[in-house]
């Protein structure tokens, strides 16, 4: 990928790829967006390089191990018509202004009311105003101030029962495999797809109803992790570890 810009300088090619790095002014960019790129590549087990001169551009080359398994004949992809809509209220925790906006028209498209917060801090202010009336929160792993591991904490000092789906572009293991065994739900990596949100909400079988898990046929709909059977507020459901 190869861009005609205003390219970077040694130094700032040196820093590109670290959480937070931006060159972007105040609350104009997070410095996350190279960073998950990058942990997304790695945990593919490929590399990236980036080339750039200032004043002459940049190029990224990615580079991905080739897999030796055949295509599936008669792969099945499930149409529009086949997503379930749910109810209830979620809350939507992510520090990217994109995230939030994508994230909560697929959510309400598929039927919740969706409360949206930009940082940890808001997520509790809202949360401890709104406990009663949010059935799960959708937390980002990786944010400015207050990470999402220490926002999980927070919010089970509130309510021992709360129910939160971890979401990262980085992979389950690591920090987010540490976040999970102190009591999240499960993990679903981003970026997903309306197919693959309503897959994590339908699996977890939060909200009551007749959302029952059942086998998922197709491996495209898993950036899903869902990680034990939970208690949460009397309503026992089981998921499953892939």
């Amino acid at each position: 990928m190869t861009d005609t810009g205003v390219g970077m300088d040694a130094a700032t090619r040196e820093k590109i790829f670290g959480p937070f790095f931006t060159t972007r002014d105040v609350g104009q960019g997070s410095g996350l967006g190279l960073a998950s790129v990058y942990g997304i590549i790695k945990n593919h087990g490929g590399f990236i390089n980036v080339y750039s001169e200032k004043g002459e551009g940049t190029t990224f080359n990615i580079y991905l191990p080739a897999s030796k398994k055949e295509i599936a004949k008669g792969a099945h992809r499930p149409d529009c018509h086949e997503i379930q809509n749910g109810h209830g209220t979620l809350l939507l925790v992510d520090d990217e202004d994109m995230i939030i906006k994508v994230g909560q028209g697929m959510l309400e498209k598929l039927g919740y009311r969706v409360l949206t917060a930009k940082s940890g801090q808001e997520a509790l202010d809202l949360y401890e105003k709104q406990k009663d009336a949010i059935d799960l929160v959708i937390l980002d792993m990786i944010m400015p101030d207050m990470g999402g591991g220490e926002t999980f904490d927070l919010l089970k000092a509130i309510d021992g029962n709360v129910g939160v789906l971890l979401s990262s572009g980085y992979s389950i293991s690591g920090q987010a495999k540490e976040i999970l065994d102190r009591g999240c739900i499960g993990f679903i990596q981003k970026p997903f797809s309306i197919s693959q949100a309503e897959t994590a909400l339908r699996y977890t079988s939060f909200f009551g109803s007749a959302k029952v898990p059942i086998a998922l046929g197709d491996s495209s709909l898993l950036p899903l992790i869902i990680h034990r059977k939970v208690q949460v507020s009397s309503k026992s459901f089981t998921s499953l570890r892939h």
